[in-house]
């Protein structure tokens, strides 16, 4: 009886770490989506400020998390960004 309710309790937290997983899956894919649709408006934006890199190197530039401070510059220039105060 005692191994019965280990079994069930096992599987009652394997059924809801599953739970858990989906739903975090879930949020990542939808953290993607939220991503590319930040790419593609800072793309409208940055060739009217000079940057004519294509969208393979701006995705891969911000994916990295490693640009120079001149790209950054002009990506807060893009996002209408006029003063940074520190």
């Amino acid at each position: 009886m005692v191994t019965t309710h280990a079994i069930t309790a096992l599987r009652d937290k394997r059924g809801e770490l599953a739970g858990q997983i989906d739903a975090l899956q879930d949020q990542l894919r939808q953290a993607f989506i939220d991503m590319d649709h930040r790419n593609a408006s800072l793309r409208m934006f940055v060739p009217d400020i000079g940057v004519m890199d294509s969208e393979p190197n701006i995705r891969n530039k911000i994916s990295r998390g490693k640009f120079t401070a001149v790209f950054l510059v002009q990506c807060l220039t893009a996002i209408g960004v006029a003063e940074i105060r520190m």
